[in-house]
C-alpha cells in the first residue's frame, strides 16, 4: 500500500510540475490557481469558520469533511465506525481507548499521533472555548495519551452514545491555533491551498491522504449565494455540480432541458419551524399546535418541492434506529387549527372578513427557497386567521438572533449528519442544552423530556437507550417546540460527463473524492493519473 500512495503521489507531483504549477505537497510554495482536473461546486454561504471546532453553519460543516477527519464516522447503519481510530474498545462502563491508524499524515506532513487528539479534545473544552460542539462533552472526565497511538477517554457516568460523540470534532494538530481560520491543516482527502473571502476556496487533492487520493486534482467551492445564477453557470458550464443547493424548479428546469444529469439519494436533512418557548405567545401550546395543523405539508413537497422531500416525523429519521412510530404527527387540519385557536382566547373577530386572530413573526434566511417557502406558510396561516409577519435576514445576523433567543418562529434546517445520533434530542430539547451550552434554542423545558433523555444517556444496552429515547419523542411531540416540515431528498445536479457521482444519507462532501471529469484540455497526464488513482483504492 505504501508503494502505491508513493507511486501516486509522485504521479500527482509530475502533473502539477507539467502543469506549470507547484504544490507544498511536492516541497515547493505553493500556487493559488486550481489545478486541471479540478471539480467546482457552488454553495450558497460562506464558511462562517475554517477551523472545524467553531463552524456551526452547514458551509463550514461542508468544508470540514473534505478537509478534516475525526476518531469515528458515520457508517451505513447509522452507527459509529471506525474512521482515524483504527478501532474502539471499552474495558468497563465509562472507560474509551481509541486505538489510532498507524502513519496517517496531516497536510504539513506530520504524522497524527494522540497528541493531536488530546489537544483537539481539551481545545474544545477549555473554558476560554466557544465552540458550538462543547456542549456534547458533559460527560468527558479526561482524556489522555496512553502513548503515540492509544488515547483514553474517561467518562463521569456510563454514556452508551460516546461512541457517536467521536464523530466530531475532527481532529486538529498539536498547539493549532488562531491560524486553523486562515490556513487550516488536517487529515482529510484535500489540503487548503486559498480562501479568496466570501467568492471561492481551493483545495487540492492530497496525495498522501491514508485512504488513497482523490480522483480528481481538487475541489473548488464558488460561493454563489444567488439561486438562479447557480443554475446558469451549471447550464454555461462554468460549474460542475451543485449539491443539495438548488431550488426543486431550477433542478427540474435544468434536467428536462437536458442541460444537467440529477442524482437522487433518500435524505435526511430536516427543515422545521421552530417556536421561542419563552415568547407570551407561542409559549401557548394551543397556538404551537394550530399553527401545525394549519400547515399543509404535503402540498409543500408536492408543488414547491417537487417530490424533493419527505413527510418529515421530527428530529429523529426513520431510518434511525431510535425513531418512534408512535409519536404525534401533524396531519393538515384547518378546522382543528381554528378550534385550537378559539379555545386559546384569539377569536375570530369579524368572521370571513380580513381581520385576523392573532399576528406572529417569522424569522428566516434571505435564500429565495426560504423566503418561497414562508410565503406559502404565510397563505396557509392565513386561512384560519393567523397573520405571519415575514423578516429575511442573512444567515449570520439570523442565527445571531436564534442563539439569543431573538425570536418568535424561526424557519431552519438542520443538515442531516447531525440527525444519525439520537442524543441529538439532549442537544436540542434538554433544558440544561439553552445557548451556549447546546442548541435548545427555544428554550423548551420539560422535565419529564429531561428525565428521559437522561435515562437514555446513562443506559449501558441500546434497547434502554431506545426506550428512553422513544418516550422523550413522544413527550416533545405533544409539546410542539418544533413543527417538522419534511426531510430532504439529496439532488446532485451535474454537467453531463461527471462520472463517480454518488451521495449517502446525510449528504457528506467527502463523497467528492470519487467524482472525475475527463477533460481533454488536462492532458494524458492527468488521465492516466486518474487511472493510476482508481487501480489502488
Amino acid at each position: 500500500m505504501t508503494r502505491h500512495r508513493d507511486h501516486a503521489r509522485a504521479a500527482l507531483c509530475a502533473l502539477v510540475v507539467a502543469a506549470g504549477l507547484w504544490t507544498s505537497a511536492c516541497g515547493a510554495p505553493s500556487a493559488d490557481a486550481p489545478l486541471p482536473g479540478t471539480i467546482t461546486v457552488a454553495v450558497r454561504t460562506p464558511p462562517n469558520s475554517l477551523d472545524p471546532r467553531l463552524g456551526n453553519d452547514e458551509t463550514s460543516a461542508r468544508v470540514s469533511q473534505l478537509l478534516f477527519n475525526s476518531l469515528m464516522r458515520i457508517g451505513p447503519d447509522f452507527r459509529a465506525t471506525p474512521d482515524l481510530a483504527l478501532r474502539l474498545d471499552q474495558p468497563d462502563p465509562t472507560t474509551y481507548i481509541a486505538h489510532l491508524r498507524p502513519g496517517v499524515r496531516f497536510h504539513d506532513g506530520h504524522v497524527l499521533t494522540s497528541r493531536d487528539v488530546v489537544y483537539t479534545f481539551t481545545s474544545l473544552l477549555a473554558p476560554s472555548s466557544t465552540s458550538p460542539f462543547k456542549g456534547a462533552y458533559k460527560t468527558l472526565a479526561s482524556v489522555r495519551a496512553l502513548d503515540d497511538l492509544t488515547v483514553e477517554f474517561r467518562l463521569k457516568a456510563p454514556f452508551a452514545a460516546f461512541p457517536l460523540q467521536l464523530v466530531t470534532p475532527p481532529i486538529v494538530p498539536d498547539g493549532a491555533g488562531e491560524s486553523l481560520r486562515r490556513a487550516p491543516i488536517g487529515t482529510g482527502p484535500y489540503r487548503f491551498a486559498h480562501y479568496a473571502v466570501d467568492d471561492e476556496l481551493t483545495l487540492r487533492a492530497f496525495a498522501d491522504y491514508w485512504d488513497g487520493p482523490p480522483r480528481n486534482a481538487g475541489i473548488v467551492m464558488r460561493i454563489v449565494p444567488d439561486d438562479t445564477m447557480r443554475g446558469l453557470e451549471l447550464k454555461k458550464g462554468t460549474l460542475d455540480l451543485v449539491v443539495n443547493d438548488l431550488p426543486p424548479d431550477i433542478v427540474f428546469q435544468l434536467e428536462r432541458s437536458g442541460a444537467s444529469t440529477v442524482t437522487r439519494t433518500p435524505g435526511l436533512d430536516l427543515s422545521y419551524l421552530g417556536f421561542n418557548l419563552q415568547d407570551p405567545v407561542t409559549r401557548d401550546l394551543r397556538v404551537r399546535r394550530a399553527v401545525g395543523y394549519a400547515i399543509d405539508r404535503a402540498a409543500i413537497i408536492e408543488h414547491l418541492r417537487r417530490g424533493l422531500a419527505r413527510l418529515a416525523f421530527g428530529l429523529i429519521p426513520p431510518e434511525g434506529w431510535a425513531f418512534e412510530p408512535a409519536a404525534r404527527q401533524f396531519r393538515y387540519d384547518p378546522a382543528e387549527s381554528r378550534r385550537l385557536l378559539e379555545t386559546a382566547g384569539h377569536r375570530d373577530p369579524d368572521g370571513d372578513g380580513p381581520r385576523p386572530r392573532l399576528r406572529l413573526t417569522l424569522k428566516i434566511s434571505t435564500a429565495e427557497e426560504a423566503r418561497l417557502q414562508a410565503t406559502v406558510i404565510q397563505q396557509d396561516l392565513a386561512r384560519v386567521g393567523i397573520e405571519l409577519d415575514i423578516r429575511a435576514y442573512e444567515f449570520a445576523t439570523l442565527m445571531g438572533d436564534v442563539v439569543k433567543g431573538n425570536f418568535q418562529l424561526v424557519s431552519l434546517q438542520w443538515v442531516g449528519g447531525a440527525l444519525v445520533d439520537p442524543d441529538i434530542l439532549r442537544r436540542v430539547f434538554h433544558s440544561a442544552q439553552a445557548p451556549p451550552a447546546g442548541f435548545n434554542r427555544g428554550r423548551y423545558a420539560n422535565p419529564a423530556v429531561d428525565a428521559a433523555i437522561d435515562r437514555a444517556t446513562e443506559a449501558l444496552t441500546e434497547a434502554q437507550r431506545r426506550d428512553g429515547y422513544a418516550e422523550a419523542q413522544r413527550l416533545i411531540a405533544e409539546d410542539a417546540p418544533y413543527i417538522p416540515l419534511w426531510n430532504r431528498t439529496n439532488a446532485v445536479v451535474a454537467r453531463p460527463g461527471l462520472q463517480g457521482l454518488r451521495m449517502g444519507a446525510t449528504g457528506d462532501f467527502q463523497a467528492l473524492r470519487w467524482v472525475e471529469r475527463p477533460d481533454p484540455a488536462s492532458g494524458p497526464a492527468h488521465q492516466a493519473l486518474l487511472q493510476e488513482l482508481a487501480g489502488h483504492r
